[in-house]
């Protein structure tokens, strides 16, 4: 990437197909200061990298209205709202568009095909045709006037030509009959064609952008969650309702029972149980008590509770969703570059094709030759479309991409999620990833056991700094701590303190070594018990003997057995790796599963251990949580961070799984799956149809069984191709 550039996104207006899509993209790469520019047809957005010092924003929208489309580049935290409003007024407008042209089409069908011989048909299927040329049509003729001046061609150059051809041929006929009668020929008119290809493709767009609005619903349900308007308190008790922008960090906030909450932040009073389940897909609710984080777009329960304002505005997770989704929506798939350059080849194609079957019946057609080649270049104008082409990949990924962040996985980009379903081999980071990243005590023995001891020991672990005193301090929450004097930290064996002229040590063997503390055979087999299941044993002793041993140990995951059995049975190679010790590395893979695993493993070892798979020939995938496994991430195929880690690993993953939970890995490998399939059915059928279709409309099978396609139900057959490509993409909603 340029350095200094920037990178907007904007909503683009008058986009009719898929060559739109590619002359947008070619009239913005043509701009001076204009890095790289990739339009999404299906979210109608184009992603704009370009030099802020060489063109701005204004220009971009004035050669857009040049080339006859148009970009809003307002920035206001209400735009998408703006563009779904125009949108739905256009939607409203298509709606009534095309119920009128249905309606006055079919009048000119009846008469066209069953009361031809009646007295001023002709005459009468013209005055009924013209409002649909003119009025229902005109937007047609319109954008291909556009395309027509700056050499350009596009779907509606065909629609436009093939009817426009059709309706002057017809008008020709009606007026001058007697030009075919001296030549005994029947004058005949396709007025009817030429209405029901207008009404069709009319219909074949309604259905087609209702079809891509449910495209979008998952980042609708998104945008939902944030609330419009956010009680803030002042002075300790005034309550202040004010609109969701006007928040800021530090401001304290009340949430209701059954609130939505608006902003991320610290609980500071109160406690209730959250509905986390839009962000990561989990459906239990969580409870959320003093010190405890808090997300915007979550759902408060039954109780109600304060929180202070950490993120607000696009800082949010939920706003980071929302801009991650969007982006993976509008993102390109590999596979839709080959797309997008046989769609800006394929109308001149067309024409191409429409001329030569225009001439071959001319020239060999006999009497009715040119009135058939007239039919045959204007069926083959009708039908072709690269619309169905234009829409195959674009919807399959805003429907995969939604889909995940609805199950708790965000997906970056599209190619990471065209990527993922290649995956020969996964490795796994241990800390964070297969177990919870945080030490606990799971066992604990005492050798005199009263409260008056845990209380001492809970005073010294509070002010030890060392992580294993969290653990202790955690186990020992529900007593209260005694004031601690005298307070030593012995780097590497543990802590010291004097409590009533009673001097007590936590810490490990060597510390009890060094003060020649006693402990007896009991003591001595449970240390070594749990020692040889690679946990950590902690001594607390006062100045003679041994008062009680903890083992603290960090927990594996409920899910992460089934989960590493399910990625298992998806037929990938499971690997582990880690810095810790070789015995906790072998404990840690036996109780999960993994057969491959390496231990004391340094950062730049993991991204190593990946480039040496990788030269092996497998794809690889590396989960991990630490800002240890960036380089890892940055180097694997595929790349997936846990949601509860670090934020440099979050930043360079391609995937995130919101919850933590491993069993969501199998399932985005599924998505991966699902959505690659139908983007290969999509494009299988778009192609087929066209392959198929266009010979067809030519006239090919007439030597064989003289049989010719009417040009109105090729105006069907182009509608009903790109409803059935996003119809087929809409079905991944169900996966």
């Amino acid at each position: 990437m340029a350095t200094n550039t920037l990178k907007k996104t904007y909503p683009v207006l008058e986009m009719t197909c898929a060559a739109c899509a590619v002359s947008v993209e070619s009239i913005l790469k043509a701009q001076k200061g204009v890095v790289d520019a990739n339009v999404n047809f299906a979210s109608a957005k184009v992603a704009v990298e370009f030099l802020p010092n060489t063109i701005q924003a204004a220009e971009l929208k004035k050669a857009m209205q040049d080339g006859g489309y148009d970009l809003l580049i307002e920035e206001s935290p209400h735009i998408d709202e703006t563009v779904e409003t125009l949108q739905q007024a256009k939607f409203q407008q298509l709606q009534s568009k095309t119920y009128w042209a249905l309606g006055l089409s079919a009048p000119i069908v009846v008469i066209g095909m069953f009361f031809m011989e009646m007295p001023y048909a002709n005459e009468i299927m013209w005055v009924l045709s013209t409002p649909m040329i003119f009025w229902f049509g005109k937007d047609f003729y319109v954008n291909a006037w556009k395309q027509a001046r700056h050499r350009n061609a596009n779907m509606d150059t065909l629609v436009a030509l093939s009817t426009g051809v059709a309706y002057l041929f017809s008008v020709f006929n009606t007026l001058f009959p007697h030009y075919w009668h001296e030549r005994g020929l029947h004058a005949h008119v396709y007025f009817e064609a030429a209405a029901v290809v207008i009404a069709f493709i009319l219909l074949g767009k309604l259905l087609e952008e209702k079809a891509k609005g449910n495209t979008s619903t998952a980042l609708k349900k998104l945008m939902g969650l944030q609330p419009k308007t956010v009680t803030i308190v002042q002075n300790g008790t005034q309550h202040i309702e004010i609109p969701l922008e006007q928040i800021a960090i530090g401001d304290t906030v009340l949430v209701k029972s059954g609130e939505k909450i608006a902003v991320d932040g610290t609980v500071i009073s109160g406690s209730s149980y959250i509905d986390e389940s839009m962000l990561s897909g989990e459906p239990v609710p969580i409870l959320k008590q003093t010190n405890d984080k808090v997300f915007a777009g979550t759902i408060n329960q039954k109780g109600s509770f304060h929180f202070k304002a950490d993120k607000v505005g696009s800082e949010t997770l939920l706003a980071q969703i929302i801009r991650r989704v969007q982006d993976a929506q509008g993102s390109k798939a590999p596979v839709q570059k080959l797309v997008d350059k046989i769609a800006g080849v394929f109308v001149p194609i067309v024409m191409i094709i429409a001329l030569v079957a225009f001439a071959v019946w001319y020239f060999l057609g006999g009497e009715n030759g040119f009135t058939q080649g007239l039919l045959a270049m204007v069926t083959v104008l009708v039908i072709a479309c690269p619309c169905a082409l234009g829409l195959a990949t674009p919807t399959a990924i805003m429907v995969g991409v939604g889909v995940g962040a609805e199950k708790g996985i965000l997906i970056k980009d599209a190619e990471s999620l065209e990527l993922a379903q290649k995956v020969t081999a996964i490795v796994l980071d241990k800390t964070g990833t297969i177990t919870e990243g945080k030490p606990v005590v799971t066992n604990e023995f005492w050798t005199e056991e009263n409260e008056e001891f845990k209380q001492i020991l809970l005073g010294i672990e509070k002010q030890s700094e060392h992580p294993l005193a969290a653990a202790v301090v955690s186990h020992l929450q529900n007593y209260q701590s005694i004031t601690i004097s005298n307070f030593e930290s012995m780097t590497g064996r543990g802590a010291k303190a004097i409590v009533n002229q009673q001097t007590y040590f936590i810490g490990n063997k060597r510390l009890l070594e060094e003060n020649h503390i006693a402990f007896d055979e009991s003591v001595n087999q449970t240390a070594q018990q749990w020692s040889s299941e690679a946990k950590t044993v902690v001594y607390f002793t006062d100045s003679q003997k041994v008062i009680a041993v903890f083992a603290i140990a960090d927990t594996i995951k409920a899910s992460s057995q089934k989960a590493i059995e399910a990625l298992q049975n998806m037929g990938l190679e499971v690997y582990m790796l880690t810095g810790d010790n070789a015995i906790t590395a072998k404990t840690i893979a036996e109780k999960v599963g993994i057969q491959h695993y390496k231990a004391e493993v340094l950062p730049e070892d993991k991204a190593n251990f990946i480039k040496a798979l990788q030269a092996e020939g497998k794809t690889v995938a590396m989960v991990g949580d630490g800002i240890n496994d960036s380089t890892a991430l940055a180097q694997a195929d595929v790349s997936i961070a846990m949601g509860k880690g670090s934020d440099i690993a979050i930043d360079v993953a391609k995937m995130t799984i919101i919850s933590s939970d491993l069993q969501k890995i199998s399932e985005a490998i599924r998505l991966s799956k699902a959505t690659v399939s139908t983007i290969q059915q999509n494009l299988f059928w778009a192609f087929f149809y066209n392959v198929i279709g266009i010979p067809i409309a030519a006239g090919i099978l007439f030597p064989i069984n003289g049989f010719l396609l009417n040009p109105m139900w090729a105006g069907a057959a182009m509608a009903l191709s790109s409803v059935s490509v996003v119809s087929n993409s809409l079905r991944l909603k169900w996966q």
